[in-house]
């Protein structure tokens, strides 16, 4: 019998994924000039003004623009991070292999804290059916682990961050520092062998660090774009992470000095 050949996207998923990719190169732009033009964009993009228009108009609705008569104007400062709903339609067959390598580490009967974020989100998803008990960071988790027949899940109090979603706030951080983890499964937004993990908002940072603090074992799940970036503020220094599970765009000098730095890095393919 022949060799299978692997399952290609259907042509509504490749168009899904242009879309995303072109999404993300006007956000790009946006930040880079402040405002764009629905027919320079079209021309560059060799699509229609009327699928430019529908592009602003979902970006408008994500808070990244405001629109305007023939195109857009941002409303990200630079350094700040694109909506959670942009970025969870980024790299998702990468972060769903992340997320699976993850939960392999993981081993039953562990008490886990899950942290906020879209490549946590994949996490708690691989996780749904384990035995463990689990201490979510974002609402979207905690809805991805409603029902899991197994899952013993303890809610932290806090604040709900607007658009991510993620619980923050003394509260939370109070919750996390009063127990004990075997595991502290961390995302970031910024990460290098210099600078460590890094975040944007200042009280994320915060609930990381008392994750990181609160768990025998630290585990990051980052994809390769995180190696691009350095975000605003600190979250902890890169020996202070166990295990950083990647992709393979990650690049050699980054992948050598974090090793050297005493992380064990996971690539997957």
């Amino acid at each position: 019998m022949p060799p299978s050949l692997p399952d290609l996207p259907n042509e509504h998923q490749q168009c899904s994924y242009e879309r995303m990719d072109r999404l993300r190169a006007i956000m790009d732009a946006l930040m880079t000039s402040d405002s764009v033009s629905v027919a320079e964009l079209a021309a560059e993009y060799g699509v229609s003004e009327m699928t430019i228009r529908r592009d602003l108009d979902e970006l408008a609705q994500q808070g990244v623009a405001r629109r305007i008569r023939g195109g857009a104007q941002s409303l990200l400062l630079r350094g700040e991070e694109p909506p959670f709903g942009v970025r969870e339609h980024e790299a998702p067959d990468g972060k769903r292999r992340i997320a699976a390598e993850v939960a392999s580490l993981i081993a039953d009967g562990e008490a886990v804290v899950l942290d906020g974020g879209t490549t946590a989100l994949a996490v708690a998803r691989e996780i749904h059916d384990r035995r463990l008990t689990v201490l979510p960071l974002s609402v979207q988790s905690i809805q991805a682990l409603s029902g899991a027949p197994r899952i013993r899940m303890v809610l932290p109090g806090g604040e709900v961050r607007h658009g991510e979603l993620n619980i923050t706030g003394p509260l939370a951080v109070n919750t996390i520092g009063s127990l004990r983890f075997d595991t502290a499964v961390i995302g970031c937004c910024g990460l290098s062998a210099e600078h460590g993990l890094t975040a944007h908002d200042l009280e994320d940072v915060a609930v990381k660090q008392a994750a990181i603090g609160s768990s025998r074992r630290v585990v990051v799940a980052a994809d390769s774009s995180k190696f691009r970036q350095t975000a605003f503020a600190t979250v902890c220094p890169p020996g202070d992470v166990d295990v950083l599970v990647t992709d393979a765009g990650i690049p050699r000098d980054q992948h050598d000095a974090l090793t050297a730095a005493g992380v064990t890095v996971r690539v997957v393919a």
